[in-house]
């Protein structure tokens, strides 16, 4: 009888100890998501970002882009405060970032956004693949690039001749081709990392 009595305690207690494993599991990712909705809603504006990708801050000139970046462009600055921010690799191409934006006739902020999107800007990444924005990256295939210079250069190409000229000038557009299988959660950050950027 005692014996029993003391096989049911154990169960009991064997059962209350897995309900509270599985209790504190579920409390710690919920607070990781409430924390993450957090940060988004601070950074987040009730903006309208219709068009977005059209505007570059160069003066506009009989249709022309200028492409003159300097260390002196506000937008450089931005772009180097948000790099810093987050601690990226692409704090020394902010300059580079803005040129070929501008060569390629879209919004100066949308390959970092991309980029925090998909890798946190560069955190993480495939090893040795300068590949911060998972292009080319699905299943096995990983598109690598010599370097963060390279991969800028032959994204933003990529992004104006796949993307923008195809008249996909905006985040719930570009992911429609880009990342066909999120349900509005990508364009969602691309869109919220456009505002911190403004």
């Amino acid at each position: 009888m005692v014996g029993k009595s003391l096989k049911y305690v154990a169960l009991f207690g064997l059962l209350l100890a897995i309900n509270l494993l599985i209790i504190n599991k579920f409390y710690r990712n919920n607070q990781k998501q409430a924390h993450a909705q957090k940060i988004l809603n601070e950074i987040a504006e009730a903006t309208n970002l219709q068009n977005q990708f059209q505007y570059s801050g160069n003066p506009y000139v009989l249709g022309v882009y200028e492409t003159n970046a300097s260390f002196g462009d506000s937008r450089v600055a931005n772009l180097k405060s948000f790099f810093r921010k987050y601690n990226s690799p692409l704090y020394d191409y902010a300059d580079l970032i803005v040129q070929v934006s501008d060569q390629n006739g879209f919004d100066y902020r949308l390959l970092p956004a991309i980029a925090m999107q998909e890798s946190n800007v560069c955190k993480y990444i495939p090893d040795d693949s300068h590949n911060c924005w998972g292009w080319g990256i699905y299943g096995s295939t990983v598109t690598k690039f010599n370097s963060y210079d390279d991969a800028i250069k032959t994204i933003a190409a990529g992004i104006k001749k796949d993307y923008i000229d195809k008249g996909l000038v905006t985040a719930s557009a570009i992911m429609e081709k880009y990342t066909p299988s999120s349900t509005g959660s990508w364009a969602h950050g691309v869109n919220t990392f456009l505002r911190a950027l403004e």
